[in-house]
């Protein structure tokens, strides 16, 4: 399960790597809602919830759904610039079909197609689904729904003075502090792609963001199966601190394509890939694999002596231990005439924080 970016035929420069003030907000805003996402930001979000005004925290629990289970495109800045006013600026820009659509999809958390093709903003039968499916959701996603769609001018309004006022209340204090961990990191990734090209930029965002053998497409392993192209537009990678671990792709017809990628700790651990966490899920799910690891936990065992264990045929035992190979379970040694098998406990013992990771990346 991936997203595929094809980047067929598209110049070097138009490959970008820059901060935004408006896609970090969105990530401090999603923390927020979200803080058992992000325990390393646990303390600074309760600090921030503590210390706001009680008509602003109103207003962020409102609007919540632009950016806590997934952000609305509009908030992760195709050509980010340098102050988050004028990255709003540049939202007011979009009009109000494309910023509607792209805000009832994280509103209603639900796929574009339902409202692809027909404006709810003009469209009846689109309309009274999407407000179907917000109903669904929640009285809260139902309300929001309901305004946006009937005024989605004021909407629009509310939720950039709301925007700004976070600014004032702890973003801009937030953002000094991550401003020169950012530069760090883009100075690298430029370098890098300045030197050593596409492959080797993207090698060092992310072990789950890579190039394809051909050149011709970005792969982003993600729990997703997707594909956009960036042919005539670029795209936009944008480092972030407070996004850790997510990966976050804008995809979506329409939209140029935008990663933000976040900014690897002091001494990052390598992701484990979406493919690897599945082969792992798969050799557990049998209860004869389960039983030989139950075995092999308590110390090195050979085919035979597993076979005699369980009471089973070795051809057996051998095609079981086969696949806990191929999923990198066990290791495998020999010893004169004999081949011992040997659990890795580590990588057993991450498969959830693994799974954790691959799910929210």
């Amino acid at each position: 399960m991936t997203l595929r970016i094809d980047i067929s035929g598209l110049p070097s420069e138009r490959m970008r790597f820059a901060a935004s003030p408006l896609a970090e907000l969105t990530a401090m805003l999603h923390v927020l809602a979200e803080p058992g996402h992000h325990p390393q930001f646990a303390g600074w979000a309760a600090d921030v919830w503590a210390g706001l005004r009680p008509e602003l925290a109103e207003r962020l629990r409102e609007a919540e759904f632009l950016w806590r289970s997934s952000q609305a495109d509009f908030l992760i800045p195709a050509r980010p610039r340098l102050t988050l006013a004028e990255e709003l600026d540049d939202v007011d820009r979009i009009d109000d079909e494309k910023y509607v659509t792209a805000a009832l999809v994280t509103t209603c958390g639900s796929n574009r197609v339902h409202f692809f093709g027909a404006s709810p903003l003009t469209d009846t039968t689109a309309r009274e689904r999407a407000l179907d499916v917000a109903q669904a959701r929640g009285a809260l996603q139902e309300a929001f729904a309901e305004r946006l769609l009937a005024d989605p001018a004021a909407v629009r309004a509310r939720v950039r003075h709301t925007l700004e006022e976070c600014a004032e209340a702890f973003f801009d204090g937030a953002w000094a502090d991550v401003a020169v961990q950012l530069a760090t990191d883009l100075r690298l990734k430029n370098e890098l792609l300045r030197r050593q090209g596409i492959g080797a930029a993207l090698a060092s965002v992310s072990g789950a963001v890579t190039l394809a053998p051909d050149g011709d497409c970005i792969i982003v392993d993600k729990v997703q199966d997707k594909a956009t192209a960036a042919r005539g537009t670029g795209v936009t990678f944008i480092p972030s601190v407070f996004g850790r671990p997510h990966l976050v792709a804008v995809h979506a017809p329409g939209w140029h394509p935008v990663v933000q990628y976040p900014v690897a700790e002091p001494s990052p651990a390598e992701p484990v890939s979406l493919e690897t966490v599945t082969l792992r899920l798969e050799a557990l799910a049998h209860p004869v694999r389960l039983r030989l690891l139950r075995t092999l936990a308590r110390g090195p065992h050979t085919t035979g002596e597993l076979a005699h264990f369980w009471e089973l045929s070795p051809p057996e035992v051998s095609r079981h231990l086969a696949v806990l190979r191929r999923a990198g379970l066990l290791t495998a040694r020999r010893h004169g005439r004999y081949v011992r098998y040997t659990l890795n406990l580590p990588d057993l013992t991450a498969l959830g924080a693994d799974l954790l990771a691959a799910v929210l990346r």
